[in-house]
């Protein structure tokens, strides 16, 4: 077995994954250059990045740790620790918008390094379709109401909401957009739906049900699938036979019948209304969508496979620093979010190219623990939760001494 010992640190590994070019160039492109001093774009992003990777619950948190182990710290490019104040700072006025930038440079860098990292078939996927599966969603993510008012979604509630179009083959995002929660889904469907092509599918929950929005996937030949509101009113134009299974109670070809939503989509879709498993009971749910070759076991499937987003939600809610803000505005809130999407994005890099085994939050428990450490980071992922790992220690009882049970 290879040696897991190294000379460079493990958080160097990780951060370094980033390409420096980029940064320089966006700190250029966005102006943050010339308004920085001793605490470069490249010691702020890895600074932030570092905040997640160590679950830093506030800023002294961060500086502190840092500024404890600078040595090693000056080895990952020139960077530097900041003072408290100084990061504060730099998360208010610095435009976020490198920070957005950087993930999506960065994911497509990591596409270049290992395009098999893009084509990864994720599990809950149905492997019966061939063309690209994404999926809509979004998460609230709860603020301080009373000190951040550009949040403020209710009389004592402030919140934000990351929308997502996440490709499920890949399990990873391809657009995103961070906002106050105040903005309704559908009004941002338009927005996160506009990168699809034609001959892709797109799922999403009835929260973003927007018949006119609909019509608009329909016309650019995007494939559809998302429940029926309650309230919706149609005609029945056809019915399909369906199978004697007791699953699928029916499938029909209908129109809308009130005004002003047929003039949004003046043309025909199909309801599909079936059994479906949920939390471990069974109970009716209605489908709509623009196909009309598909299996209604399809139908069902394509909707099954969306909440495999939810698992993406966790993962960077509750395994990354999504819960705990280390500033008030919006914009050192919007850098917290895309580190925090940027370094997910590292984590998913280094679990595919070392072909790990375990769940993503087992690997960044691991990762969490040895960030200063010198280890071998690819040999350390290999070798993790085998018998024949390195350094493994051994419990021997029979060497064990309790004063008074000498023998």
């Amino acid at each position: 077995m290879k040696s897991v010992r190294t000379n460079i640190s493990t958080l160097r590994q990780i951060i370094e994954l980033v390409p420096g070019h980029l940064v320089k160039h966006l700190s250029k492109k966005y102006g943050i250059d010339k308004k920085s001093r001793s605490f470069t774009p490249w010691s702020h992003v890895t600074t932030m990045m570092y905040s997640q990777l160590a679950h830093s619950l506030s800023l002294n948190d961060v500086c502190d740790a840092l500024k404890n182990n600078q040595n090693s710290l000056l080895t990952i490019r020139g960077a530097v620790p900041p003072s408290r104040n100084g990061l504060s700072h730099a998360n208010k006025v610095r435009d976020a918008g490198m920070a957005e930038e950087l993930f999506w440079l960065v994911l497509e860098h990591l596409h270049t390094l290992s395009p098999g990292f893009r084509s990864k078939t994720y599990i809950g996927m149905p492997q019966r379709f061939k063309r690209t599966i994404n999926v809509v969603d979004s998460t609230t993510i709860s603020l301080v109401a009373n000190c951040m008012t550009w949040a403020k979604h209710r009389r004592r509630k402030a919140a934000a909401k990351l929308h997502m179009c996440l490709d499920l083959q890949s399990f990873l995002p391809r657009f995103a957009v961070f906002d106050a929660a105040k903005h309704s889904d559908p009004a941002k469907a338009y927005e996160v739906c506009a990168g699809l092509k034609a001959g892709e599918i797109v799922v999403f929950d009835k929260a973003y049900v927007d018949f006119k929005h609909l019509n608009l996937l329909n016309e650019r030949e995007v494939f559809w699938v998302t429940r029926a509101k309650d309230n919706m009113q149609y005609k029945v134009i056809e019915e399909h036979s369906v199978k004697n299974n007791g699953k699928i109670l029916r499938d029909q070809t209908i129109m809308l019948t009130i005004t002003n939503t047929y003039k949004q989509y003046p043309g025909t879709f199909r309801l599909v209304e079936a059994m479906v498993e949920r939390n471990g009971k069974e109970e009716p749910m209605t489908f709509i969508t623009n196909n009309v070759e598909w299996a209604t076991s399809s139908i069902c499937d394509l909707y099954k496979a969306r909440w495999s987003v939810e698992v993406f939600f966790k993962q960077i809610k509750q395994t990354l620093q999504l819960c705990d803000f280390m500033g008030y505005s919006a914009n050192a809130i919007r850098w917290q979010v895309w580190t925090a999407m940027l370094v997910y994005i590292l984590l998913r890099f280094l679990a595919y190219s070392g072909q790990w085994p375990h769940s993503f939050n087992r690997l960044f428990t691991m990762l969490r623990g040895i960030l200063w450490l010198k280890f071998n980071l690819f040999n350390i992922i290999a070798s993790y939760g085998t018998a024949c790992a390195a350094n493994r220690m051994r419990a021997a009882p029979e060497q064990a001494y309790l004063p008074g049970f000498a023998q």
